[in-house]
């Protein structure tokens, strides 16, 4: 998939109008947002973006922007990442989080091995740090797995290593159904089946637990899908978005019958939980 990278220049810059630059950015179709020392960079799939749309929401604020786009070609991501360094990670502890390439790192309870095609994935991100931290502190023993927006299968994998009986990993993009299948078979998965799609993909089979770290319009639009593949006593758990987003993901999840268990913060990204009765 081709992407627009959109950079922003700030002024004056500062950590305070940066989380409200991507705040109010929130809205639009940024998958994902990225911080540099001068700048801050979001990443639209496609090559349409409506510049005007977003120049509206931008003009209001208290500090000037300067944008910049550009299109970045469909490309083997996991040569991006090796050039600028993806380092191992260790997450709660407990979960290493390596590439192929890597030699040199201290063994852990859990490895996954990533090939990453792109960022969003190899558990550098706040919202896959969170959702990965909840996995660890889980029972899933025996448990049916739904991960939405699965990305390199992360989550879903890391799932199966704590014990799910099955795990369905979904997503949109093609390079990241591609990495889920082939991470799945660097770590020696066998009960983990990636589907390119979205949503509209769920039918018949239930799940006891859903993960989804998506967009939050996405959750928003899709939340009615996942209650109704969760298992009465199931749990949900959502991320993708910002702390000031959660009344919006509350006021819907509700309106479904689901019951809010909790948040945790990283950053200002969250991973909110939720159950269904």
């Amino acid at each position: 998939m081709n992407y627009t990278k959109i950079s922003f220049k700030l002024t004056p810059d500062s950590e305070e109008n940066r989380e409200i630059l991507v705040a109010v950015l929130s809205d639009l179709a940024f998958e994902s947002f990225d911080e540099t020392e001068d700048q801050v960079e979001g990443f639209v799939p496609g090559e349409s973006f409506n510049m005007d749309e977003m120049n509206e929401i931008l003009s209001p604020l208290h500090f000037s922007v300067e944008t910049q786009h550009e299109m970045i070609p469909d490309q083997n991501w996991n040569e991006v990442w090796e050039k600028n360094y993806f380092k191992p990670l260790l997450i709660g502890g407990r979960c290493l989080v390596r590439a192929p390439f890597h030699t040199e790192y201290e063994p852990a309870e859990f490895e996954l091995v990533i090939e990453p095609k792109m960022a969003f994935g190899t558990g550098n991100h706040e919202t896959t740090t969170l959702m990965a931290e909840q996995i660890l502190e889980m029972d899933l023993t025996g448990k049916t797995i739904l991960d939405m927006g699965c990305g390199t299968g992360i989550l879903g994998m890391l799932a199966s290593l704590k014990g799910a009986k099955s795990v369905m990993a979904i997503d949109i993009d093609t390079w990241s159904f591609e990495s889920s299948v082939e991470n799945a078979r660097l770590n020696n998965i066998t009960n983990l089946e990636a589907k390119l799609g979205d949503a509209s993909l769920l039918g018949s089979d239930t799940f006891e637990v859903i993960f989804a770290n998506i967009h939050k319009n996405v959750i928003i639009n899709d939340l009615p899908s996942y209650e109704m593949v969760l298992e009465p006593g199931g749990q949900l758990y959502l991320s993708g978005f910002y702390t000031q987003d959660m009344p919006e993901v509350k006021k819907k999840a509700e309106s479904l019958g689901l019951q809010d268990k909790g948040f945790h913060e990283k950053n200002n990204w969250v991973v909110y939980s939720f159950a269904k009765p």
